[in-house]
């Protein structure tokens, strides 16, 4: 009889033993055998060429954020998504004889190459991708003279066809000869092909057949939605990356390990970071700094930046100090992420002017995140928001010069920020104009809450008699 792929206790246990034993924001058991592709940090670079190329993002805030020259990047981006720099015949006969090799001769093959990766640094592998090499040369209007022509990206496309061919001939010869956990094995390899070399089409839908498989164990079918969700987060679907996540939540439900429960609730979280439900992130990237495991996902300093940044709007001012300025594993990656840390410590410490200063300072990093990039404008007016409140908080009534110059701007600056977020209603306060003050309103919540319970205990009662007379009836 052929083995079962109900087969994930074993590795479970693992898991969870060397969880523990594990840095944080080092990869899982299960993270490590998570496909490479689509790389992530690859998506961050494009983002960012893209933000300089359109003048969102200025040249000298992209070398100073990258480490390189913009230019230089958008060299490597294209060399990476295309042949390599090498010759397309060179490129393509390299691929096929990869993935021309016999089942064994694979194994043996995938095992040498974690010995060579892991004893030496070698140069990435190009991904030969055709769909996205087009697009960046259309959007980016790459017509250097090594450029791949369209008879080279034909070329490339009907190779990855004949690849796929080789690889589901595979599959067929796993149903004949081998059991369900070879079977699956060639299913994921056809998908992290498609993942890796075409459209997000092809990828989506070899997963699909992927998850679609019977006698799929829980962690199985959740490590394939999560790799589903990064290729719907690598090209910008957001909306099939959410309803991908859904899918994986219901599975979880019925069971599965802590390190995979743990990765979910991480993608979650940047689900929930690009569909700007910053309060249901927040919670979520904080819960997540301590198992954080998820490596393809995000590097780990930039999963802390995306959890003090979200954080900073909703913890109280203990919970700031106590989470963030003094949390050991946000510690250990401060060096790596000094303004968000140096935000966190001035707010903390009531440093207005050195806050605001830091604030623009913060705007290049946001811009240059893929996922922070569309909520730019929209977090930094809540974190001026929160600063303007947190110091109204400690006065009945301040005047605005005072308030300016705690600020480090000008009066008449401030005026008119106060006077948007009053009107906004996201300051309870008002401006005496004339006066040159400033007085808080600090609403009595105790008292509109016992409102709140007599309208709605009027309205319960209503319902009650006409339920009453109904009965009567």
């Amino acid at each position: 009889m052929a083995p079962s792929m109900d087969i994930d206790d074993n590795v479970d246990k693992k898991s969870k033993s060397t969880t523990a034993a594990k840095k944080v924001g080092t990869p899982s058991a299960s993270s490590e055998e998570a496909s490479p592709h689509p790389d992530m940090s690859l998506a961050q670079d494009i983002h960012r060429v893209m933000m300089v190329h359109c003048s969102t993002l200025s040249v000298e805030d992209a070398t100073a954020i990258i480490g390189m020259d913009p230019t230089a990047l958008l060299d490597k981006v294209i060399s990476r998504v295309g042949t390599g720099g090498k010759s397309v015949e060179e490129a393509i006969k390299e691929n096929e004889v990869k993935y021309s090799k016999t089942e064994e001769d694979s194994t043996e093959g995938k095992k040498k190459d974690e010995e060579e990766s892991s004893d030496e640094t070698e140069e990435i592998e190009p991904l030969l991708n055709a769909a996205l090499y087009r697009h960046l040369q259309s959007t980016l209007g790459y017509n250097k003279s090594d450029a791949l022509s369209e008879v080279n990206l034909t070329a490339i496309e009907t190779h990855h066809e004949s690849i796929i061919k080789i690889l589901r001939e595979n599959i067929t010869k796993a149903k004949d000869e081998a059991g369900d956990m070879e079977v699956l094995h060639a299913h994921m390899d056809v998908a992290r092909y498609c993942a890796k070399c075409t459209t997000k089409e092809m990828a989506l839908s070899a997963y699909e057949e992927v998850v679609a498989l019977p006698k799929l164990s829980i962690g199985k079918k959740l490590d394939a939605y999560l790799e589903m969700t990064r290729v719907c987060s690598f090209w910008g679907d957001w909306k099939s990356m959410n309803e991908t996540l859904t899918k994986a939540a219901k599975v979880i439900e019925k069971g599965g390990d802590w390190d995979r429960r743990n990765r979910l609730k991480a993608y979650q979280a940047m689900s929930y970071l690009c569909s700007r439900d910053l309060k249901s992130a927040s919670s979520l990237l904080l819960e997540g700094i301590a198992t954080f495991s998820c490596m393809e996902l995000c590097e780990y300093s930039e999963f802390i930046m995306y959890a003090i940044v979200t954080n900073l709007l909703y913890l109280k001012r203990t919970e700031v100090k106590k989470s963030i300025i003094d949390g050991s594993e946000i510690l250990q990656v401060a060096k790596d992420i000094p303004v968000v840390m140096q935000l966190a410590n001035t707010l903390y410490d009531c440093d207005y002017k050195a806050y605001l200063h830091t604030l623009v300072d913060l705007q290049p990093h946001l811009v240059a995140n893929r996922y922070l990039q569309p909520h730019a404008g929209y977090i930094l007016r809540e974190l001026h928001v929160l600063a303007f409140q947190q110091f109204l908080d400690s006065y009945q009534s301040v005047t605005l010069e005072s308030m300016a110059t705690s600020f480090g701007v000008g009066v008449e600056f401030l005026d008119l920020q106060l006077s948007r977020f009053i009107a906004a209603g996201r300051l309870t306060a008002k401006i005496d104009k004339y006066g040159g003050v400033v007085e808080t309103n600090r609403p009595d919540w105790k008292n509109a809450r016992y409102q709140e319970m007599i309208q709605k205990g009027d309205l319960l009662l209503n319902r009650i008699q006409k339920l009453g007379r109904v009965v009567d009836l």
